[in-house]
């Protein structure tokens, strides 16, 4: 309440002691209702209340309008009292906690947090601090992704705040409930280099150490769990040494009040670092009541006709201080259109058990001022997650590399049998292999193991714009390849088993073999196989998937997770294209292993090598049965998967050629064969490549040899006729 001083027109704000200690420290809301009450009703008239904490002001700030009465705090820092429709009377000289709120962001920002975690006690103050916290990170695009509230107990929220692996915490509660939280937090070990948490930097320095009988952690346990927390706190004693409108620099201040403390320990203190408030507070009040003398005068009116139903007063008290601006030992009082002191934000951080400064933000400037001591267990600020670091898996070099020489080795034997097959092609032992068939083996070898290459071609070698490609290379080398090795032995067995297995034994030379027969054969397999992968790459293309395996755990670095990851060559419905494509390899496969069964007693020499085709059949079905099932299974294992397809082309490739050709050179090389059919060739001045050829040779040797014949018999008659001629022209004489 107030009361008049002097016969000047200043007036002095003089708070009771009963009426200060109640309402301001307490905190009580009900026992404030009690008071308020009894103030109200009781001698003399007040014209100012100044509650403290922000659960009274709440009560005193809301009933106070029906009695015309201005409010002034110097204690609340609800941001819910930020409300001039709820509270239209209410000033205070602390700051909303809100204010704390760009400093925590602008922090996150500097340390490049975009994950965030809140455990708060359940109050209003806080719940309302919390909500615009989540306002202003989602502004600033940060996550909060765990958000635990307890109202007495908080060891579950702590619990769940470590299950769900919460790295940066923003905690908002009373300092009593801060040592239970910590303490729990020792327990979990939810402290130390991963961790780092937010604090109100308005409790007692050393609130950590005070002994609670709510709490069953040692102060070094506590010590421990507490060690390089971060605190926002608003400014409450003016930095710079500047005298103010009390006359009094913020360290004159300090000492004054230490001496009325008489020794007292300041840690030990309540509300000692809201003292400057406090003081401002009243220096404020007395200010605008000041400030109101000279309007009421020209009204004709005076502070002491103030009662509860005096309106006009009221608003010349609320016009006074909602001007209010000068410099005070907290530094500069001014109040916004809410009536919540304007303020800079300290930051310290708890260092070797003691707070250290570690810099100032003001968030009307948004200007941050740093110190550069800010000081880590680890290398420096944790991450906001525990880190996952995306490995890619790639194909064993060494497996690559060695397979790779033996697909390079076949392909060379490839061009080795290749040359040899069209070099001797005049030879009548080549000739009646069908060696353009043996030619499209030779080829389609060639062609599947140079698909290996492709085949162990992954990320360690090419961008992964350029995998496409790769996948393409594969899929087109390997099917294009196994249609004309395969597909040509295939019809060799065929055509073997369609003519030559019937019961007339004579129906080999009844129905001769056709060639262009046995290259139309070839034709339809390969165009059913380029057909087929035409329309699965033209509706379905092959493209780069990436399969994500459990993550691991490095045994050096606790707070790293790797993902492992390996690339495929894929499509939306890989499945069924793979389905239909097996399906028909696999039945052409055990169709080649029925017909090599059935014609290995036939023997012929239109086909001479049908025997070691069937062998070659054999061992490629047995192969590819195999490895196709296993290296599906195998997918997710790339060195596996590579060794067992590349390894069965491989061997499919080197079997096939071996037994194909390397008899045939053999018996060239022994045999002595092919120079007796070069002499042959010399002699007759012909070449032949097939059997149509030989055939029409002799033909047309035999064609000359008739017209030889008839033109003898021509001579031989001309003759006759010119002898019988002279034979009778002397019996004419006669």
């Amino acid at each position: 309440h107030w009361t008049k001083t002097s016969s000047t027109s200043h007036y002095h704000v003089v708070a009771s002691n009963h009426v200060s200690h109640s309402i301001s420290h307490s905190c009580d809301p009900g026992e404030a209702t009690k008071l308020l009450y009894d103030l109200l009703y009781t001698e003399p008239i007040k014209i100012v209340l100044m509650p403290g904490c922000s659960g009274v002001s709440t009560l005193v700030a809301e009933a106070a309008r029906m009695w015309n009465l201005i409010v002034l705090s110097y204690g609340s820092s609800s941001p819910a009292l930020s409300n001039r429709q709820r509270f239209p009377t209410f000033f205070r000289t602390h700051p909303s906690a809100t204010l704390h709120n760009p400093t925590r962001v602008r922090l996150f920002q500097k340390w490049k947090w975009t994950r965030i975690a809140t455990i708060q006690q359940t109050t209003e103050v806080f719940t309302s601090t919390l909500d615009d916290l989540e306002q202003r990170v989602k502004e600033a695009g940060i996550e909060i992704s765990v958000r635990q509230s307890f109202l007495t107990d908080p060891a579950v929220a702590v619990k769940n705040l470590k299950r769900q692996d919460a790295r940066i915490i923003v905690g908002l509660f009373y300092e009593t409930e801060a040592r239970k939280v910590f303490c729990e937090v020792y327990k979990e070990k939810l402290y130390g280099k991963k961790y780092v948490w937010f604090l109100i930097g308005w409790y007692a320095d050393n609130w950590f150490k005070i002994k609670d009988p709510a709490i069953n952690c040692t102060a070094e346990n506590m010590a421990e769990a507490v060690e390089g927390h971060v605190t926002t706190e608003i400014v409450m004693l003016n930095p710079e040494t500047v005298r103010g409108v009390s006359n009094m620099t913020s360290q004159d201040f300090l000492a004054a009040l230490m001496s009325r403390l008489g020794g007292k320990n300041p840690e030990e203190t309540g509300g000692f670092q809201e003292a400057p408030l406090a003081y401002d507070a009243v220096w404020a009040l007395a200010l605008a009541l000041n400030k109101t003398v000279a309007p009421l005068k020209a009204r004709g009116r005076r502070l002491e006709d103030f009662n509860y139903n005096n309106h006009d007063i009221t608003s010349e008290i609320y016009r006074a201080l909602n001007t209010s601006s000068f410099e005070g030992v907290s530094g500069q009082v001014v109040f916004d259109a809410q009536g919540s002191r304007m303020a800079m934000t300290l930051i310290e951080q708890l260092q070797g058990g003691s707070y250290k400064k570690i810099g100032y933000y003001d968030s009307s400037q948004k200007n941050l001022s740093w110190f550069g001591n800010d000081v880590w267990i680890g290398a420096g600020p944790p991450a906001d997650r525990t880190v996952v670091i995306e490995e890619y898996r790639f194909l064993s070099q060494k497996l690559f590399a060695a397979v790779s020489v033996f697909a390079g080795l076949g392909i060379l034997l490839g061009i080795v049998c290749l040359t040899f097959n069209i070099y001797n092609g005049n030879v009548r032992y080549i000739q009646n292999s069908q060696p353009y068939l043996n030619n499209m083996t030779a080829v389609g070898c060639m062609m599947a193991l140079a698909a290996v290459f492709p085949l162990g071609i992954d990320g360690h070698h090419v961008h992964r714009s350029q995998f496409p490609v790769v996948c393409q290379f594969r899929l087109w080398l390997l099917g294009l390849g196994f249609s004309l090795a395969y597909g040509s032995m295939f019809t060799k067995i065929w055509w073997v088993h369609t003519l030559f297995t019937k019961k007339d034994e004579k129906k080999e030379k009844k129905k001769p073999l056709e060639p262009w027969k046995l290259y139309a054969t070839v034709g339809v397999l390969l165009g059913i196989d380029f057909l087929s992968l035409v329309i699965w790459q033209g509706v379905d293309p092959l493209h780069i998937t990436v399969e994500k395996f459990t993550k691991e755990a490095p045994k050096k670095d606790l707070d790293v997770l790797v993902q492992p990851l390996l690339e495929h060559c894929s499509s939306e419905k890989m499945n069924t294209w793979l389905g239909v494509v097996y399906g028909y390899k696999g039945l052409l496969l055990l169709l080649g292993i029925f017909l090599a069964y059935e014609t290995k007693s036939v023997s012929t020499e239109k086909i001479n090598d049908h025997r070691a085709v069937g062998m070659a059949i054999y061992n490629v079905a047995v192969l590819c049965l195999i490895t196709a099932p296993v290296t599906m299974i195998l997918s997710s294992q790339q060195d596996a998967s590579f060794a067992f397809a590349s390894l069965a082309i491989v061997f499919s490739a080197y079997i096939t050629l071996v037994v194909l050709f390397v008899p045939k050179m053999r018996r060239l090389i022994t045999r002595g064969e092919w120079q007796s059919e070069q002499q042959d060739t010399l002699k007759t001045g012909s070449s032949t490549n097939n059997n149509d050829e030989e055939k029409s040779r002799q033909l047309e040797r035999e064609n000359r040899e008739l017209q030889k014949i008839i033109q003898e018999v021509k001579t031989n008659s001309s003759a006759l006729d010119r002898t019988l001629e002279c034979s009778l022209i002397p019996q004419e004489g006669v």
